[in-house]
């Protein structure tokens, strides 16, 4: 951790509102961008993007200091997107076909602008393959996690998964 997140941490625990709000300033940017990968509608991700930093000040004392302050923050917002998505998904019910096989986990691009589109077309996958797409491919997350954290089984986490990856193979080739 650098000396100005040590310097924000010190002072966000001693509840410092200009504190807070540099250290919001700081990550937000990245932050939202995350919040975008799960919810697409961009009011909603901010939502999503305030509701999280609330939980980030109020909980700074769990913050024990190993790893980075960002690393905690990102933990965080995932956490927050993923209880926002299951809730918009109580009513509903996910029905798909048990279907085996994944993909390897999305290796990072070293060209922005290619992954700024990757990203552009993950948006508009549907929400199911969207959140099983990012917790895995982006997030590293295994389907026994990803099953737990959304609320439904391994074999539906990979055949959303599976389905993410036909989509976004069809909206490539589509736009070519």
């Amino acid at each position: 951790m650098d000396d100005n997140d040590e310097q924000l941490l010190i002072a966000c625990r001693k509840n410092e509102r200009k504190a807070q709000e540099l250290l919001y300033r700081k990550y937000a940017g990245e932050m939202l961008r995350i919040c975008l990968a799960y919810e697409p509608d961009r009011d909603a991700a901010k939502d999503i993007l305030q509701n999280a930093f609330l939980k980030v000040f109020r909980n700074i004392e769990a913050y024990s200091g190993e790893g980075a302050l960002k690393a905690w923050i990102r933990r965080i917002i995932t956490n927050t997107a993923i209880d926002a998505y299951r809730k918009r998904q109580q009513s509903q019910t996910l029905r798909l076909d048990d279907l085996q096989g994944a993909i390897e986990p999305f290796e990072e691009q070293s060209d922005p602008l290619v992954c700024q589109d990757l990203l552009r077309e993950v948006e508009k996958l549907p929400d199911g393959a969207r959140m099983v797409f990012n917790l895995y491919a982006i997030e590293g997350y295994g389907h026994k996690e990803i099953a737990e954290k959304l609320g439904i089984s391994e074999g539906t986490s990979k055949s959303q998964l599976n389905r993410a990856r036909k989509l976004l193979n069809e909206q490539i080739m589509n736009s070519n």
